[in-house]
């Protein structure tokens, strides 16, 4: 048995910040009280928008009907990058919305990264239909995304998985994000995932 090069070792599934894309889904504000854990969701979502606005990795927003659900959650919209596209839709899945399809397609990025709500609904049919018209990978965080029933949450991420989505946390993705600690954005990021 022999060790491949070191460029090779990296198993592909692992993530990578220059290849990956960060979506938050519909995270808006008339969920909070009628989504369970919205809170610690909100906290999971906020560390995973700061460490990709630090390690520079595109963030897509969508929000389902803002007019009637409101807007994204305000602890939200204060950590993306300036320019960060927000983008409307009223389907369901976020594929369907052409601005939203050609923002992911035009980030030239392999590696899709969804949070949001709610699991068994937009964030459910929005991951099968990029695994379905992308030659990427699909990720869904777990510990970020929330639905009005667990029960509902639950059968959604074993669908997503039996489909080819990996299941992955806000800690799993973003120390995949950094791959070493010691340097100075671990130590940044660090504070926010203790």
């Amino acid at each position: 048995m022999f060790l491949r090069e070191k460029e090779d070792r990296r198993n592909a599934s692992l993530l990578n910040a220059e290849n990956s894309l960060l979506l938050i889904v519909d995270f808006q504000e008339k969920f909070i009280g009628a989504v369970s854990g919205m809170e610690e969701v909100g906290k999971r979502i906020a560390v995973l928008a700061k460490a990709a606005a630090l390690l520079q990795i595109p963030i897509i927003v969508s929000e389902q009907y803002p007019k009637g659900l409101g807007r994204t959650l305000s602890e939200i919209l204060s950590v993306l990058p300036q320019g960060t596209p927000v983008i409307e839709k009223l389907s369901f899945s976020a594929m369907d919305v052409p601005e939203w399809a050609e923002a992911v397609r035009s980030s030239k990025r392999n590696q899709i990264i969804l949070c949001g709500v709610e699991t068994h609904v937009c964030i459910l049919q929005t991951a099968m239909d990029l695994i379905q018209n992308s030659d990427g990978q699909v990720y869904v965080v777990e510990d970020a995304v929330a639905s009005r029933k667990v029960s509902d949450k639950d059968a959604a991420l074993r669908r997503l998985e039996a489909n080819g989505i990996q299941g992955v946390t806000a800690e799993m993705a973003v120390c995949e994000w950094l791959r070493q600690a010691g340097t100075p954005k671990f130590k940044e990021i660090q504070a926010l995932i203790k």
